[in-house]
């Protein structure tokens, strides 16, 4: 698994300076005093350095995006399992803890022992409220399979897990460039990109390889936008500002995915993220089995 700051390094654009925070190229008339020239030998225009530049920038910032959104699955995927599988060990620790400073306050009745166990017992999750309990729990015709399984004492279906497959990054990738709306000049494009873009990454979220593949077979019958022809240098600065803002917001993105709990842990396993978790529900259940034999001893049993 590759973190985006590992993949913004491979994305960067080569040979390219900045100007107020924006990637501009460097080189070319400025080296020795010669001027590029272009494949049919006239002078190179000054534009299209930028254009180039532009291009390259452009192209970076997808893959860096493409890089951010991959982890950000990546990462919700591992949340959803390590709260599915070790949830329920957290809170038998946390009740466990509570249990054992409560005996021990009533063995001794010493009033820092009695503050302890209020404590230990505050940190134990409370009973969710009503409101609490059947958020997101109900739709159209009613309590859903698993709120209604968990009010008649039956088991709950765990969640899904969802972990794309080889052939559906592949063909998020393939999209994502394609059809990204930083390629689009036009508000309209734009605008029909982003959509389009927006069901791209819903599907990819589900490890949906069936509708990435149509969305691919859509994409590819859908109007070719249009080759923008070369714009004045102003508006190509002004581009290049653009994309350095929006680097540097993925950037944040990227940092706080990274610095967050799930990333930090992803990084110890980035090969293996499914052994790290039985590691750790070796290691939970270790703790367990170690507090109830220190609660059985203070209670005689």
């Amino acid at each position: 698994m590759t973190t985006p700051e590992a993949e913004q390094s491979q994305a960067e654009p080569a040979g390219a300076g900045t100007r107020g925070g924006a990637e501009v190229p460097v080189g070319g008339a400025d080296q020795g005093g010669e001027a590029q020239v272009t494949a049919e030998g006239g002078a190179e225009r000054p534009e299209e350095r930028l254009e180039r530049a532009v291009r390259a920038a452009e192209q970076a910032l997808i893959e860096y995006e493409i890089a951010v959104e991959t982890f950000r699955v990546e990462v919700e995927n591992f949340s959803r399992l390590h709260h599915q599988k070790l949830g329920p060990m957290y809170a038998r620790l946390d009740e466990l803890d509570a249990r054992i400073a409560e005996a021990t306050a009533a063995r001794t009745g010493d009033p820092e022992d009695i503050r302890k166990a209020d404590e230990a017992r505050a940190r134990v999750l409370p009973m969710p409220g009503v409101e609490e309990l059947f958020h997101g729990w109900m739709d159209s015709e009613g309590l859903s399979p698993e709120a209604a399984a968990m009010l008649t004492e039956q088991p709950v279906r765990p969640p899904q897990r969802v972990r794309p497959s080889d052939e559906a990054r592949k063909l998020y990738r393939e999209l994502a460039r394609k059809a990204h709306p930083d390629l689009a000049q036009e508000p309209a494009e734009r605008s029909r990109r982003e959509e389009f873009i927006t069901r791209v990454n819903a599907a990819y979220s589900r490890g949906d390889e069936a509708l990435l593949r149509e969305l691919a077979e859509e994409w590819a019958a859908g109007p070719v936008p249009k080759e923008q022809g070369p714009t004045p240098a102003e508006e190509l600065y002004a581009r290049l500002e653009w994309l350095a803002q929006r680097k540097e917001l993925l950037t944040l993105v990227a940092k706080e995915l990274e610095e967050g709990a799930i990333g930090a842990m992803l990084r110890l396993a980035p090969d293996d993220p499914d052994r790290l978790l039985e590691e750790i529900a070796e290691q939970l259940l270790a703790q367990v089995a170690e507090r109830e034999a220190e609660l059985a001893a203070l209670l005689g049993n």
